[in-house]
């Protein structure tokens, strides 16, 4: 019995560094396609085109986030929906813009995903990991 508890606790460890330090993902060249700028900049780009911001709070540690820039955002279906619909704007919650939005938002946990419309107001917010589909209703959501 010690020795199983051993073994699954080193491999706990084990599981929880290769998380830890694995680097998050840089974004694909197919999926949703995230603007680079600063947050200002993007919401004067969500006036200028009328379209609410999708806005993607993570943090570099996250496994679940990790998982969903991976599948969800590289998915051909979800990139097509929010390339069109939205200004899509990924921070991360522990650094520079990321931080204060974070603040600003209530984000209590990674990964946070709001819509944002006018003026800044949150339209409706999601936690934690979805699925292509799921996230393609979240974005639907913004317009019901």
């Amino acid at each position: 019995m010690t020795k199983v508890l051993l073994v699954i606790s080193v491999l706990a460890v084990f599981a929880f560094i290769k998380n830890r330090f694995t680097p998050y993902p840089e974004s694909s060249d197919t999926g949703i396609q995230f603007f680079k700028g600063t947050w200002d900049e993007a919401a004067k780009k969500s006036a200028a085109e009328n379209k609410p911001i999708f806005l993607d709070i993570y943090a570099s540690w996250c496994g679940p986030c990790k998982k969903l820039k991976r599948t969800t955002f590289a998915d051909d279906h979800a990139g097509k929906f929010f390339n069109e619909h939205f200004i899509n704007v990924e921070l991360d919650g522990e650094k520079g813009e990321g931080r204060m939005l974070a603040e600003k938002y209530g984000v209590r946990g990674y990964p946070s995903l709001f819509l944002i419309g006018e003026d800044e107001k949150v339209i409706t917010y999601s936690a934690g990991y979805r699925s292509a589909s799921e996230l393609i209703d979240f974005g639907k959501s913004a317009f019901k």
